[in-house]
């Protein structure tokens, strides 16, 4: 019935639901879901039954794509995009019903993960029952509904943010999630679309219904949605870089400057949502191993999304080092017992990343080691953790270390020791990950 048929091992607690608290940002590992191809059964039950193997990867937040009914009118693709809402208070019968819905979200929690919805606030389908109240939509000089502006999103109608009820429906709409399945928390699609004062006024309104205890991700990348009340938005500069590094041959510091930039206007404790793909990237770019340059690439461009700082997402297929894209418009596969070298790899770094404060912590030290390979160093409890990685597809040399970080070392993927004098070149497209006690 389902592909996690192979014996998957975790040690994620079986927890009271009741007592659920979902995780910092500090802390996070989250998972993105797409349900048109996590599973062969496409449904909210073969995500439940994956459930352990995310945790198998640290994950402690699942991202599901809108589990919402999908408008048909001006419907794109074989199944209509998700992003389409027809309904903002149901689920999608494709993938199953409420109490389907429910189970998933009991069982994640059960394991200690959180779950939270993507929300689609800036348009609704063009059959979504709102759209009898016109005068919530934007639209035109001859008072014609209109697509959002500017983006060839033709199957969808654009809502009005200056209507005050519209405002209120949708504040309603994120509420009746939380209360009545207990969901953790929202990734707001086109958040960039949407204006400020909004997304303050619904923050505002779910923090004083519900406590301030939610996640919420913005698909964005404006600075003003830290002051709204989002934790996290996107790290699009970063993931530019890492292409630039690893396709066009750019100095490796441009991901240090560029780490910089993204954190500098940003409040304390929040976060960029940093990735080598997600579900835009592997539909409409290329997966991980074609956009980087074959799986050893992959994986080290997503040491660097992981450890430099942030929340590191996975994209259900990247672990397993799909190769083919994946649709959402339509329904697609991922071969679970492809490449188990890769997804070992995955859950070894993932493991580094949850068991080790000084994998998680927010202070770096990036380290000049030449033109061509970067090297930044982490501590917490006494732990000193260093990372070299060659996003080369050649044998490049490296500036020497410091001389404060020779010295002994334990290689964390191997378990070997190493004395380190002098410089450390990695193979192409590969990695050190080498810890020490202080």
């Amino acid at each position: 019935m389902f592909f996690f048929s192979w014996s998957c091992t975790t040690d994620a607690p079986v927890l009271d639901t009741e007592q659920f608290v979902p995780p910092s940002v500090q802390e996070m590992v989250m998972y993105e879901v797409n349900l048109r191809v996590f599973s062969d059964t496409y449904d909210f039950d073969g995500v439940t039954a994956g459930l352990d193997h995310m945790a198998s990867l640290g994950v402690n937040t699942i991202w599901l794509m809108p589990v919402f009914p999908v408008g048909q009118l001006n419907s794109v693709g074989q199944l209509g995009s998700p992003y389409a809402v027809a309904d903002y208070q149901a689920v999608n019968p494709e993938f199953g019903d409420m109490q389907d819905f429910q189970e998933l979200v009991d069982a994640a929690h059960e394991r200690g993960i959180a779950v939270i919805l993507d929300w689609v606030a800036n348009h609704t389908a063009w059959d979504n029952p709102w759209i009898s109240n016109t005068s919530w939509y934007t639209q035109d000089a001859a008072g014609n509904i209109v697509s959002p502006p500017g983006t060839g999103w033709n199957d969808v109608a654009d809502l009005n943010f200056d209507n005050a009820a519209m405002r209120r429906a949708m504040i309603d709409a994120l509420s009746f999630w939380v209360t009545n399945t207990g969901i953790d928390g929202f990734r707001c699609d086109a958040a960039d679309y949407v204006p400020f004062d909004f997304w303050q006024q619904a923050i505002d309104s779910l923090h004083r219904r519900h406590g301030e205890g939610l996640i919420l991700l913005a698909e964005g990348a404006r600075a003003d949605h830290f002051a709204a009340g989002f934790q996290m938005n996107y790290g699009w500069s970063f993931y530019g870089s890492l292409q630039q590094v690893f396709n066009q041959n750019a100095a490796v510091a441009t991901l240090w400057s560029t780490h910089n930039a993204e954190y500098s206007p940003m409040p304390p404790g929040t976060r960029r949502l940093r990735f080598t793909t997600n579900h835009d990237e592997s539909a409409w770019d290329a997966p991980p191993p074609v956009l980087f340059g074959g799986q050893d690439a992959a994986l080290s461009a997503f040491v660097f999304s992981t450890f430099l700082g942030g929340v590191p997402l996975i994209y259900n297929g990247q672990e397993v080092g799909k190769t083919t894209t994946t649709p959402f418009f339509s329904r697609g596969t991922i071969n679970w017992f492809d490449n188990p070298d890769v997804l070992a790899t995955y859950r070894k770094l993932m493991q580094i990343y949850t068991s080790e404060p000084a994998a998680r912590a927010a202070e770096i030290r990036w380290v000049d080691t030449g033109f061509h390979i970067a090297t930044f160093v982490k501590e917490a409890d006494n732990v000193q953790i260093m990372y070299i990685v060659n996003p080369r597809n050649a044998t490049v040399g490296a500036t020497p270390l410091p001389e404060d970080l020779e010295g002994q070392w334990v290689d964390m993927m191997t378990g070997a020791s190493m004395t380190i004098a002098g410089s450390l070149a990695p193979a192409p497209h590969s990695f050190y990950i080498l810890k020490r006690t202080l």
